[in-house]
């Protein structure tokens, strides 16, 4: 990517780094009321009372910012199969991860077995190579940015969508329960639009492409959800969405470890 001169100086006054799942979670705290009512509100004894939730969304958020590693399974999954698909629409192999086949009796591939960071996933070979030709020709992991002026300075937006396609923008999901438009409150299909127009790559079409894992290896389900950036609706959005997060950051900088959200790494 070039960048122009009015981009370079625009660069060098960035006052925040913000990335798209970074919104996400800050989109989360903001819900707490409405996920704790969504998951707990009818249960009789909860797991946590909806103050206690609401202050763990915080902590959360505030761990995000600061990088904090965890360990999710289900992330986990997620992440071995989105380079999985990768590696076949790339034909290539893959150092971050241990993968082999799994063959059934006859000596056919059924499945691709990988071990990553002491876990164990298995995925259908047949449901990675209809995921892999359905992107076929993608740019994965495409790495964009752009800056995004707002009242209280330049912020930084940058990420990477996981499969861009010449006229749709993809992020791969997967998920053990499902209901539609699950992704509908998430910021990608804001983020990478907006950036990607920025870098003059005028694509509106964006996709979440969803696998709902089922009880054993072979039971699966697709979803997708389509969103069309509206520059008009959606940047101010954008814009309200990343001045909220800065006035959190601001309100909380005691809490802040990593300098890098303040662009001084």
């Amino acid at each position: 990517m070039t960048l122009s001169r009015k981009s370079l100086s625009a660069m060098s006054s960035v006052s925040y780094n913000f990335y798209a799942t970074l919104l996400d979670s800050y989109q989360n705290y903001l819900d707490s009321d409405k996920l704790w009512e969504k998951f707990w509100g009818s249960s009789e004894n909860p797991k946590l009372t909806i103050d206690e939730y609401v202050e763990q969304s915080k902590k959360d958020l505030i761990d995000k910012i600061n990088r904090v590693p965890f360990e999710s399974e289900a992330a986990d999954k997620g992440t071995c199969f989105n380079e999985v698909v990768d590696c076949l629409i790339e034909n290539r192999n893959t150092d971050k991860m241990k993968v082999s086949k799994v063959l059934n009796e006859q000596g056919k591939v059924t499945a691709l077995k990988v071990e990553y960071k002491e876990r164990e996933f298995q995925y259908p070979i047949d449901m990675c190579k209809e995921m892999a030709n359905y992107f076929k020709g993608a740019v994965t992991q495409y790495y964009c940015e752009a800056i995004l002026p707002t009242k209280y300075g330049n912020v930084k937006l940058y990420g990477y969508p996981d499969e861009l396609m010449p006229t749709s923008i993809h992020d791969i999901k997967t998920t053990s329960r499902y209901e539609a438009y699950k992704f509908r409150d998430h910021w990608q299909h804001i983020v990478y639009p907006y950036c990607l127009r920025e870098e003059g790559n005028d694509i509106i079409k964006f996709e979440y492409d969803v696998i709902k894992w089922g009880k054993d290896v072979n039971d699966y389900d697709f979803f997708t959800e389509v969103y069309n950036y509206n520059e008009a609706v959606d940047k101010p959005r954008l814009v309200a969405h990343c001045e909220g997060l800065i006035e959190f950051i601001e309100a909380n900088r005691e809490l802040i470890t990593d300098k890098k959200i303040f662009n001084l790494l």
